[in-house]
Parts: structure tokens; sequence; C-alpha cells
């Protein structure tokens, strides 16, 4: 873990690792935005990756601020070259006391009226009244801003009904930045509910979605009021990158009787390498020291992983008890990376400036460091892909 100052004579590392995180996800938005992006073709994989992105942009934001008046900003040097889950953490805390501590502070315009005088009077910068005015923007950042806390609270964002089943069908997804490997996390599943409640409140008799039904979408949460605080609780326990998609899609099958989980999806943000910053890519990042421009030095990667259901075993009833409706998910064995993974399918990106990867292309080095990974070059604000 590599703690990055804000000391002025550090200022120069800081700099560059915030630019380039920021150039990096500038050039994710706009692999995401474009309509023949590869994401958009799955469903709404794109679009709800770019609403973390945003979340991950607020939060970047805010620590930008808060950099003015705090020592140091931790990044996982060795592993992900993202900001240490410590920085998560606080933004949360943060986060929660805002009003409070911005309530207690002299307003901007005091800060100044009080900065002028001490400068006119004293000859001298009035450093306690900068690091007061940092601090109060940048817990009003804190206040105003979404982040990407260590667990974004699901979010039902399409229902509709399965006319085979007779069952709502949901789309849900939530965010979360995993504390061990200091990872962006964002899950999706697509899932049936076959609790009686909710088959009778939105399937109509010709088994499609009542029309006379409003649900506002988005909905916070699961839909079902009665599983979403479980739901909630489920996610929070059940999300780390340490656990293989099968894990957290039969856990999801098994602790919910009338949910029934046919695709879990989950994007990996990362890792990010840097020449100057990270030191868990080598070869990478001795390449990326030799780009001319230091906008330039780094290389962002993200994995898609997928599980489905191949069969749902039905449910079989006695009369001393029986079993519910289970799903077997289908794992590839035939590819040894899915079979390691416990999923469907997955796929390994990266994303780098056009600068980098002739740095890459020129050492050789093409077809060894990108050999399992769709690579995305950006040029002149655009993303040319799957060179």
């Amino acid at each position: 873990m590599m703690a990055v100052k804000s000391k002025s004579a550090d200022a120069n590392p800081v700099r560059k690792y915030f630019d380039a995180v920021d150039a990096a996800l500038d050039g994710l938005d706009t692999y995401l935005s474009e309509e023949t992006s590869p994401l958009y073709q799955h469903d709404l994989v794109g679009a709800t990756v770019a609403e973390y992105l945003a979340r991950l942009r607020g939060s970047f934001d805010s620590w930008q601020h808060r950099l003015a008046f705090a020592d140091k900003f931790r990044v996982s040097q060795s592993e992900s070259g993202f900001p240490a889950f410590q920085n998560v953490l606080d933004l949360e805390i943060d986060r929660r006391e805002a009003k409070q501590r911005l309530a207690a502070m002299q307003d901007e315009e005091t800060l100044r009226k009080e900065m002028v005088d001490f400068i006119l009077t004293k000859k001298a910068m009035p450093e306690p009244l900068l690091r007061t005015m940092a601090e109060r923007r940048y817990l009003e950042s804190v206040r105003d801003r979404q982040h990407f806390s260590p667990l974004v609270l699901p979010r039902t964002i399409r229902v509709s009904v399965n006319q085979k089943t007779r069952r709502p069908y949901y789309i849900v997804h939530w965010g979360y930045y995993d504390g061990s490997a200091n990872l962006p996390l964002v899950y999706m599943v697509a899932l049936e509910d076959s609790s009686e409640d909710m088959v009778k409140t939105l399937v109509s008799g010709d088994g499609k979605l009542k029309k006379d039904v409003e649900v506002p979408l988005p909905v916070e949460g699961l839909l079902n009021p009665e599983l979403a605080n479980r739901f909630d609780a489920f996610c929070e326990k059940n999300s780390s990158y340490s656990l293989t998609l099968s894990t957290i899609a039969s856990s999801l099958d098994k602790d919910f009787d009338n949910l029934h989980p046919k695709q879990v999806r989950r994007f990996v943000l990362g890792p990010f390498y840097h020449a100057d910053i990270t030191s868990h890519g080598e070869r990478v990042e001795k390449i990326l020291q030799k780009v001319h421009r230091a906008d330039n030095q780094w290389l962002l990667t993200w994995t898609i992983q997928e599980i489905y259901s191949a069969h749902e075993k039905p449910a079989k009833w006695g009369l001393w008890g029986g079993d519910p409706a289970r799903e077997e998910f289908f794992i590839n064995t035939d590819d040894l990376d899915c079979a390691r993974m416990g999923v469907s399918a997955f796929e390994n990106h990266a994303l780098v400036p056009h600068e980098a990867y002739q740095a890459v292309f020129a050492s050789g080095e093409r077809e060894t460091l990108f050999e399992d990974y769709k690579t995305h070059v950006i040029s002149g604000g655009q993303v040319l892909r799957n060179f």
C-alpha cells in the first residue's frame, strides 16, 4: 500500500495519478457512450456501469478536495492500482457527518474576509484558514455528490413477466467496493419472483404485466418489499471479489426460496497500471515509463463475468415437506479459466492511450501482454476497438 502525500514537493506524483485516473475514466465513458459498444449489446450493462463510473468520479473529486488539507492518500500500489479501502470508508463517514460539520464552520464569505485581513496585517499566507476553506469545500463536495460507497444498495431497473412461468421478472443491480482487493465491483442479476403476493399484484390473467399497475422505475431496493431488506443484507455479505459467481448465484438461489436467479453478471473495474505509481505489473510499467507524455503513461483493465441458469429443477412437495424450485447453473468446464472463475463466460478488456499502445507494440510484447484481452485504444477522443 502506498501513501501518496499531498505536500508540495510530492505534488507531481499526486497530480499525475489523479490526472491519469481521470483520463482513464474519460476513455471508459467514451467507450460506454457509443451505441456500438459491446457493453450496450449486453442489455443494460453499459448504461448501468456508466452510473457507477459517475459515482467513482464523485469519489475521486472529493478525494482531490480532501488532499488540500489532509496529509496523504493511500493507493493500492501493488494490487489494484485503485484507492485503498480506508479512503472509501473515510469518505462514507464524512458523508454522514458533512451537514453537521458544515453547520459548525464559518461560511465561505466570512473565511475569505478573514484571509484577506490576515494577509494585509500579517504579511503572510493564512495557512490555518486555507485548510479550513479546503475542508469546507471538501465537505460540500461530499454532501452534494454521489460516491462509490462500500455498498451501493440494490436498485430494480426493469420489471416484466416471464409468460412461460407467469412470474414477475426483475433486473437488479448494486455496487460493492471490495475491501481486500481494493476493486470497484458492479453486480447485475436477472431473477424471477414466485412470491404469491407479487404474482397476484403484477401478473395479469394472460400472463403479462398488468397495465393498471404503475411501477415507478428505478425502484430503490428489490421490488418485492417483503424481501427487500433481506436482499440488501445478502448483497452486503455476498459480494466479495473472492467469491465466484457460481457461489454467489447458488447462495442467492438457496437463501431465497421465492427468488430464482436466471443470470448474474459482475463487472470488475481494474487493475489500473501507472508508470510511476503502481508496481503490480512490472513489464507493463517498464513499457509505460518509455511513453513521453506523462498523461499517457497508464493502462486500465476490466473484466465482465457471467453465469446463467441452464435449467430450473422443479419444486417437489409432499405430505411431509419437500424442496422448492432450484436453479442449475452452467459453468463452462471446457474453458479452464471459466471453470476456475466459476462462470459461464467472461471477457477481459484493456483500455490504453494510443502512445502507450505504440510503446507496447514497439517493445515486441503486444501479443504477450494483451493475449487474453480485447484491447481498445484511445486516439483523438475516440476509442478504437479490438486491436
